[in-house]
């Protein structure tokens, strides 16, 4: 048996399944194509998207996006599982062409209530107040109209989370990067914004994420490199869940630029 499965390994055919198997289930080669993660996720980080963190999703042939299977279930998942959570930074397909993938920091999700003034982020958790009061210190909440409010909730844990100072409220750029109305989450849906808060074409502009668009969390970096072909060495092997918090990863000195997505 176990000499059967060597040769069908050994075999193109069976190198092509396990691939396959490896792309669909468990891993997928991503790399950040833009800005709008600095300084979390770099341009130029090649990572593995963990496919299993948020269910199974419908498999599809990588970069030709065609279905290999239906969407039985009609969520997008082969099997469904547990949802992104507040603070996670999520893979997804973009919903205005599902053909590309971003990767953005899921904010806020379905129930919770957004709103950003002056730059700075409120959310409205749909747990209710006691749950703000019993999760969070006095110092990240803020009451507005007899309901607690969290206050920029992600900046302290994530230091990777910027504003370009440089970008101003002088009538030439959007306003949704200085004010965006109170807006309620859908049921199954995600409020997603690039820790680059100033250069990231986000659920601001275009809407929140169904689940059914969910594809995954990146999982480690395998292999980076900056615009000059220099290698950072000191990224290759970490893995996500750790960089994001670790502020010897967070390098100031890399511009916030105006690259997005």
């Amino acid at each position: 048996m176990l000499k059967k499965l060597k040769n069908f390994s050994n075999s193109w055919t069976g190198t092509v399944i396990i691939v396959l198997f490896i792309i669909f289930f468990v891993a997928q080669a991503f790399v950040i194509p833009s800005g709008s993660m600095k300084r979390t996720l770099l341009i130029g980080d090649h990572l593995f998207v963990k496919k299993f963190a948020y269910g199974i999703p419908t498999p599809t042939i990588p970069w030709l996006e065609l279905k290999v299977l239906p969407d039985f279930n009609g969520n997008g998942h082969l099997i469904e599982g547990q949802r992104p959570k507040r603070g996670d930074i999520v893979v997804f397909k973009y919903p205005k062409n599902t053909k590309m993938h971003f990767v953005k920091r899921c904010i806020a999700v379905g129930g919770d209530t957004v709103m950003l003034h002056n730059k700075v982020l409120y959310i409205l958790p749909h747990e209710g107040d006691e749950y703000v009061k019993k999760h969070f210190s006095k110092e990240q909440y803020v009451k507005i109209n007899q309901r607690l409010w969290l206050k920029n909730p992600y900046r302290k844990k994530f230091p990777g989370i910027q504003n370009d100072p440089n970008i101003n409220d002088s009538g030439i750029y959007p306003v949704e990067l200085f004010e965006f109305p109170p807006t309620k989450v859908e049921k199954d849906h995600f409020f997603m914004m690039g820790d680059n808060r100033d250069h990231s074409n986000d659920s601001r502009f275009w809407g929140q994420v169904p689940y059914s668009l969910v594809e995954g969390t990146p999982w480690f970096i395998y292999f980076s490199w900056d615009e000059n072909y220099k290698i950072r060495w000191n990224r290759i092997g970490a893995f996500i869940k750790d960089l994001e918090v670790d502020k010897s990863y967070i390098d100031m000195s890399v511009p916030l630029g105006r690259e997005v997505q």
